[in-house]
């Protein structure tokens, strides 16, 4: 994967010039210098499309100084030393209360068509004129928001996605002391170190263009619309060589209607804004306590107490994220810095330790507010970078088995420390990379709860000194409680997992030998530090219980079920089009049923499970890899892993949205199809694999009007959004 610490200064000069040579024709083809049929006739490019395996071309390549491919060289760190800085905390996203009234122009049920001036460099990239919609979500009812009178926003959030600029307003959400001495009046550059550069505007394209990683709070019954303007180059060639200026934001794993998910082929342009409406309800709320009667299916009122409201408690949800979804380039504008985290708090989980009303679970969190308090609660954003010989980050899109950075970040800080008191933390662990996987311990393997799996908490807590491999899109929720060390100590938090490749984990080790320096895969090791600075400032009266929420009653019967095999070798059964690109080429994809192995089509209907059902889905694999399935939309429980209900460990036994499937490895489990409808979707997380073109489009079907049988497929362009009839319906 990376060259060995020790390999000659020949041959990393031989592998630098071949990442430079292949990053140009990266670079050539993504500005429209050449395309893939020249790139094809040159013999540069491979029949499954990606770049040829060359010396010369590819790091990867057999070496002039070694007979076997050794890899790539490791990224310029310019001077900087792990540890040296203080890891930021995630900056708030501003919340408005009364959208409605507040937000100009107003939030309406259906998109906002008004139309506006597009940009001379927009029209010359799309022709077909100079004027298009101010919102770039899909016109009409089928894509208005589903419920909308009934779950009315009451708070508005506004985001934009621009190129990276120095952040003059960070608000960590707490006081410096707990945020390691940071001082957010300090305008804050997007580097990922102080002695590494500053990101190019056009290699780094974040939520308000700024880092750290954003967070939005919010809780259920409190209905959010979340506005979010695209002001990235109008001119796609201003990219620095990777990524895509049209964005689909999706809210994984929201339940809500499909014109809000994120839909991959709903993405929207430069100029335009996208209304975002999160209901932030229960799931259920169609056909479980209706009545809004169970305390415990509730949201903080403000004053401490609880508001009921309807739906199934035990689907109460807490850690989330969103992040781009534009088709064939998930991940490059994700590893771009198109990424956020989402806490969602309830009467269950409301962050607020003290309240004890026999209904908070009094998890770390502090006890200011009445709800959301993070000065004990904090998010935490792993991503893997790679830089080139100047510091920016560097990406290759034509790595189909999955790109890996040799450089561990933590909310986009490189390596960096955390200041603790000694007392109970809880960290929201996210794996925000593209297809890195982790294992995490900490450096003297002394223990820790185990509280949350893909942002749901388990039925009961788990005491573990290490966790599960973490696939792309995993959450783990965790509790550390540092009186497990005196005032002065540093404890690292540390990967055990080893990659030769993108393709999977070659191997776990032990802590001796991800900490000896030995590995050839520099992601492993430690990567986080953390200091316990001093006694707890007010008494500790947090708890960590050990039963947490119960797994939903599967009360529904099965109607049907069905069969998703992820492999390699796939075709493509509809055409390209170039408005958009609906269908996609490439090595992955995924058979249904026992039918063709099948590359993406987001105009290609894979299944219809219909409205208030359940079915059993079977997800498999074959060869040696180890795909995380992420299913749109509803939170799964599985039943068996490779047959055996034996077989699922206890951190699988609640709900998930994401399913490492394991080499040659298969998962079934149970999904619920209720209270919204439309086009959702299923694919890897591993987002080159989904990119791919690991992908697949399915529809909740006869949920009522106004959708069509089958739902159209929307073809946005700057200049409005049309439909076509899908092209090809398997059910």
């Amino acid at each position: 994967m990376f060259l060995s610490r020790a390999a000659s200064r020949r041959r990393i000069e031989e592998a630098e010039n071949a990442r430079r040579n292949r990053q140009e024709i990266v670079q050539a083809l993504s500005q429209g210098q050449a395309s893939r049929r020249e790139l094809f006739k040159w013999g540069l490019f491979t029949t499954v499309g990606g770049l040829a395996l060359k010396h010369g071309l590819s790091p990867f390549a057999g070496s002039a100084f070694a007979s076997v491919p050794t890899g790539a060289p490791l990224s310029p760190l310019f001077g900087a030393l792990p540890f040296t800085q203080a890891m930021p905390r995630a900056d708030l996203l501003a919340r408005t209360p009364n959208p409605m009234t507040a937000m100009a122009p107003a939030p309406t049920a259906q998109a906002n068509e008004t139309l506006q001036n597009l940009n001379p460099a927009l029209v010359a990239a799309y022709p077909g004129g100079g004027m298009g919609p101010i919102e770039g979500r899909p016109p009409g009812t089928i894509w208005a928001h589903q419920r909308w009178n009934e779950f009315l926003p009451k708070i508005g959030v506004t985001a934009t996605q621009e190129g990276a600029k120095a952040n003059a307003a960070y608000n960590p959400g707490v006081a410096s002391s707990l945020n390691s001495g940071i001082n957010p009046a300090t305008p804050m550059p997007v580097r990922f170190h102080p002695n590494m550069p500053i990101q190019n505007p056009n290699t780094m394209w974040t939520f308000n263009g700024t880092v750290p990683p954003k967070l939005l709070l919010s809780r259920y019954g409190e209905p959010v619309l979340f506005r979010h303007h695209n002001k990235l180059p109008f001119d796609p060639k201003q990219n620095n060589g990777f990524g895509r200026h049209t964005i689909s934001t999706h809210e994984h794993n929201g339940h809500h209607g499909a014109e809000n998910d994120g839909f991959t082929g709903a993405f929207f342009f430069p100029g335009q804004f996208y209304d975002y409406h999160w209901p932030l309800v229960l799931a259920g709320f169609t056909t479980i306590n209706t009545a809004a009667t169970d305390i415990r299916a509730g949201t903080p009122n403000g004053s401490g107490g609880i508001t009921k409201i309807p739906g199934d408690w035990c689907e109460t949800m807490s850690s989330h994220w969103f992040h781009d979804h534009m088709f064939e380039f998930t991940a490059q504008n994700v590893y771009k810095g198109n990424c956020a985290m989402h806490n969602i708090y309830s009467a269950v989980d409301r962050g607020n330790e003290a309240i004890n009303d026999g209904v908070n679970l009094r998890l770390p969190s502090g006890t200011g507010k009445d709800w959301g308090n993070l000065e004990y609660d904090v998010n935490l954003m792993l991503a893997d970078k790679a830089f080139n010989a100047s510091g920016q980050m560097h990406f290759d899109i034509f790595d189909t088995e999955g790109f890996l950075g040799d450089q561990i970040t933590v909310n986009f800080a490189y390596k960096p420390y955390f200041e603790v008191e000694r007392r109970k933390y809880r960290f929201r662990i996210l794996n925000g990379g593209v297809a890195r996987m982790y294992k995490l311990g900490l450096s003297d393997a002394k223990p820790f709860y185990l509280i949350a799996n893909d942002g749901n908490l388990l039925p009961q807590r788990l005491l573990m000194t290490s966790t599960d491999l973490m696939g792309v899109a995993e959450r783990y929720d965790i509790v550390i409680d540092f009186t497990q060390w005196s005032v002065g100590s540093k404890v690292r938090m540390v990967n055990l997992a080893e990659h030769d490749n993108g393709k999977l984990v070659d191997k776990v080790l032990s802590l001796s030998e991800a900490l000896s320096g030995e590995s050839d895969d520099p992601g492993v090791g430690a990567f986080l530090e953390f200091r316990v600075m001093r006694e707890p400032s007010k008494p500790d009266v947090s708890q960590v219980p050990l039963n947490l929420i119960p797994n939903p009653s599967l009360s529904l019967p099965v109607s049907r079920e069905r069969v998703f095999e992820f492999g390699r070798g796939a075709n493509q059964t509809l055409p390209e089009t170039t408005n958009p690109m609906t269908a996609s080429k490439g090595p992955w994809g995924i058979k249904t049923d026992g039918g063709d192995m099948l590359a993406a089509a987001y105009n290609r209907i894979t299944s219809q499970p219909k409205f208030n059902t359940r079915e059993v889905w079977t997800l498999k694999t074959s060869g040696g890899w180890d795909h995380p399935i992420h299913i749109h939309f509803e939170e799964g429980l599985i039943i068996s892993r490779d047959g055996s209900a034996a077989n699922v460990p206890k951190w699988e036994r609640g709900r998930k949205d994401t399913y490492r499937l394991r080499p040659g490895g298969e998962v079934k489990i149970s999904l619920q199809f209720r209270d919204w409808g439309g086009m959702y979707m299923e694919h890897c997380h591993t987002t080159t694999h989904e990119d791919h073109a690991m992908l697949m489009r399915w529809d909740i079907s006869n949920a009522g009007s106004p959708f069509l049988q089958p739902l159209p497929t929307p073809m946005p362009r700057p200049q409005g959004v049309t439909f076509t009839a899908a092209a090809e319906v398997l059910r």
